[in-house]
């Protein structure tokens, strides 16, 4: 078989009808964990039936998800799962995909400046490890979507940028205290 990587980078990976995943950029037959790796270093890629060469990225993304969910550790929360399924069907319906990415991609962005700021603050400190730590354990508790929260837009990231800062100077000195 020949190796098959379109110029805009995309890796293309080919489902037979025993299942099997075969990514044409290595060569070799893969599993769905190996998509999810891909996935989490951000690599792109496109998953066709290797019979019809069909498009099928997206149920085999939401498989994914599906396998992710049922080990246990469970990032969409039951009621968020309810009033998606109700929205199918709905005059909405059209809406949401964006309405969802945007959200992401907006949360991922806050994630990203929310974890410079903490690494600026620690950065020349003995707390950066712990910081770091942290960060982590933050991470972990932030993948968990709350449908109930709602994003404080009346403040800008400046603002908000600043109050974080702000906040961990107080931790620091609090620390700082105890240590003495």
């Amino acid at each position: 078989m020949k190796k098959t990587v379109p110029d805009d980078g995309i890796v293309i990976i080919k489902k037979y009808a025993n299942r099997r995943l075969y990514n044409t950029e290595t060569s070799s037959y893969i599993t769905l964990e190996h998509l999810a790796a891909m996935t989490r270093e951000g690599r792109d890629f496109k998953v066709v039936d290797a019979k019809t060469d069909e498009d099928i990225t997206h149920n085999v993304l939401t498989q994914i998800i599906m396998e992710e969910e049922s080990r246990g550790q469970t990032m969409l929360p039951v009621n968020f799962l309810r009033q998606l399924i109700s929205m199918y069907g709905d005059s909405m319906q059209a809406m949401v995909p964006g309405y969802l990415e945007a959200s992401m991609d907006g949360f991922r962005r806050n994630q990203a400046q929310f974890k410079s700021a903490v690494e600026g603050a620690f950065a020349h400190s003995p707390f950066a490890e712990i910081a770091k730590r942290n960060i982590a354990m933050f991470e972990a508790a932030t993948a968990a979507f709350k449908p109930e929260s709602k994003p404080d837009h009346t403040a800008s990231k400046d603002e908000e940028i600043a109050t974080l800062k702000a906040e961990l100077n107080r931790l620091q000195e609090k620390i700082e205290r105890l240590d003495k």
